[in-house]
């Protein structure tokens, strides 16, 4: 059986603003809601899709994989995108998750030993400019990427020795240090 179109469920068109598919989602999540509608299983299976589909259309990467090879996108063995494919919905969610394996916890931002526990941080973005041919023919081209490692001097907790009032003077009471990482 057919998938229904991820637009189509949400009720918006295929160019529409993440405001709008935000709003969408929002007022049909609500009226699809199971605690509003209990023993009612078309409602229950509507918001599933509702979720599914907005999963989808409100990420950037999985969105132009959608627009551009449908529900084969996600469906392991699916369309001929490079490789793709199989990642998406099944442990691979974007680039972030590339980052998140080489890198662990370099990018995440948070302030370690003030309990705080590790978690992503915001999504980074490289632009390049490439040539028509450089594209077609691939190239291969290193880049550094800003990072915070923990810091040595205090080892993460933001004072020496655990101190309260003092803060650690090589990375300021944030428990991480900047440094380059390239690949």
């Amino acid at each position: 059986m057919a998938k229904e179109d991820y637009y189509k469920i949400l009720g918006v068109e295929r160019n529409a603003d993440d405001q709008t598919i935000k709003k969408a989602y929002r007022n049909l999540a609500m009226k699809y809601h199971p605690d509003r509608n209990q023993g009612d299983a078309k409602a229950e299976r509507r918001f599933k899709d509702l979720n599914e589909a907005n999963d989808v259309i409100s990420d950037e990467e999985k969105r132009a994989a959608y627009d551009r090879f449908g529900h084969a996108a996600f469906e392991q063995g699916g369309a001929s995108s490079g490789g793709f494919d199989q990642g998406f919905g099944h442990g691979f969610s974007g680039f972030s998750d590339i980052f998140d394996e080489m890198f662990g916890d370099a990018f995440s931002g948070n302030r370690q030993g003030r309990n705080s526990q590790s978690g992503r941080g915001a999504d980074l973005r490289y632009n390049m400019e490439i040539s028509l041919t450089e594209a077609f023919k691939g190239n291969k081209t290193n880049i550094r990427v800003p990072s915070s490692v923990q810091c040595d001097a205090c080892n993460g907790i933001g004072s020496k020795n655990g101190a309260a009032p003092e803060s650690c003077n090589a990375c300021n009471g944030y428990g991480k240090v900047r440094a380059q990482q390239g690949f």
